[in-house]
């Protein structure tokens, strides 16, 4: 699909809307495994949306979309038609190369919060819209609130103002953005169609389309943390999403990167700030350097700035200084101290060995039981809750060594946490054998 392969829906009148389609036929027409017309499409989204489609209906197209699937065609009019329910910011007003970077979700994945201001060091302008935690995986947003006096809800005016003046926005979609996608998400969370490849590809990339980027990179997570767990699975949702970027205009590319193990030391919200910090101050775990850069070449040569170079930018202060003016220009103060947590529990370990394995999933529904997630997406979440590893596979220990320390406001939270921890933490006699962490490039 080329960039000209979408033409994006007309809004019709609500008598029009009335009289178009019923939801039950569009339904029976994907149960059976048919092929919704573009008609089909953009009539169901405009009459969800508008509260005109029940969401019993829509729930049954969507365990229908799930069982069945689309087409190539089917989902770049889903997306459009998403896209075409709300507003899609133009940022024309700013004059650097557009960039921006999605991540499907992990645990430890806080490679937003460097990532964003290190592209910006190096010319482009990232646009970045974030969301929130839920379950084992973390949210950018739950992270940065995590700085005392930083605000997530921004307008477009300042939006712009900022990527012009700053090179670099961490925020919320504001209201305006894709709220056909805002209503459809929180049904699929509750009725077992999370997992539908093409609802997750045009959710994702109907937010990113309608904010405007001129080119964007997406970090697929492949493993127990992630939401793919099986390469094949994510390979089709990454070729999808590179699809759908083409088809509306936007250079996109996406790496498959390994959540087996969580990214870094850190798990929750102040200390993955405070690890993000360290890397753009030159040091910080190694991994989470490696994918910063390899996510920040990736996004500079999509922007058209191939000879860019973002290790240079790391070393020589630039990247701290984009990220000090992007947390001051959001009201925060980056020279706060941090949260930290009123009860820790250390953890040793009990055989000599090697770290045969961290496992993801088990880490971050630890550090979701200590407060640092959430259930629902309106629970609060705790800044100092978290876990925080000290050792990594393939790293040798021996009896009495510190594996990993949990970290909570109150200390009921520990046991249950701990519970999962000690499920996830594996000490072998041999050491494993290393992965990579960048698995496949595709685009």
């Amino acid at each position: 699909m080329g960039p000209t392969a979408v033409r994006y829906p007309q809004r019709l009148e609500k008598d029009q809307l009335m009289s178009a389609f019923t939801a039950v036929d569009v339904i029976r027409t994907k149960r059976d495994g048919g092929m919704l017309s573009e008609a089909q499409i953009d009539w169901v989204v405009d009459a969800y949306t508008r509260g005109l489609v029940a969401d019993e209906q829509m729930s049954a197209l969507a365990m229908a979309i799930l069982l069945r699937g689309m087409t190539a065609p089917e989902i770049a009019r889903w997306t459009a038609a998403m896209i075409a329910s709300g507003q899609r910011l133009d940022l024309s007003a700013v004059a650097r190369p557009t960039v921006d970077k999605h991540s499907t979700g992990g645990v430890g994945d806080k490679i937003t919060l460097p990532l964003t201001p290190l592209v910006a060091a190096c010319g482009a302008a990232v646009p970045q819209l974030s969301g929130r935690g839920l379950g084992h995986t973390g949210g950018t947003l739950d992270k940065l609130e995590s700085i005392p006096g930083w605000r997530a809800a921004i307008g477009n005016d300042e939006f712009i103002a900022q990527l012009r003046d700053v090179g670099a926005v961490i925020c919320a979609a504001g209201e305006g953005l894709a709220p056909a996608d805002r209503k459809l998400y929180a049904l699929r969370d509750v009725t077992g169609t999370v997992e539908a490849i093409p609802l997750i590809a045009s959710s994702i990339m109907s937010k990113k389309i309608a904010e405007g980027t001129g080119a964007l990179v997406l970090d697929v997570k492949v493993g127990s943390g992630a939401f793919m767990k099986s390469v094949d699975d994510a390979r089709e949702l990454a070729r999808t999403m590179v699809e759908l970027g083409g088809a509306h205009g936007v250079r996109t590319v996406a790496l498959l990167t390994d959540m087996s193990t969580p990214l870094g030391l850190t798990v929750g919200n102040a200390v993955e700030v405070t690890e993000s910090v360290e890397v753009l101050a030159g040091g910080g775990p190694a991994d989470v350097v490696e994918l910063t850069l390899a996510l920040a070449r990736e996004m500079l040569d999509v922007a058209g700035l191939p000879d860019a170079d973002p290790a240079a930018a790391l070393r020589d202060g630039r990247a701290m200084d984009a990220w000090r003016a992007m947390i001051r220009a959001q009201g925060g103060d980056p020279d706060a101290p941090m949260a930290t947590a009123n009860e820790v529990e250390v953890v040793h370990a009990q055989s000599d060995g090697f770290v045969e394995s961290v496992d993801a999933y088990a880490i971050g529904v630890a550090a979701w039981r200590l407060g640092a997630g959430r259930a629902r997406k309106e629970d609060p979440v705790s800044a100092a809750a978290g876990v925080v590893l000290h050792k990594r596979p393939g790293d040798p220990v021996r009896v009495g060594d510190r594996l990993y320390e949990l970290r909570a406001d109150q200390a009921t939270r520990i046991p249950a946490a701990r519970a999962e921890a000690e499920r996830a933490v594996r000490v072998a006699s041999v050491a494993p054998a290393p992965s990579p962490l960048v698995m496949e490039r595709i685009g």
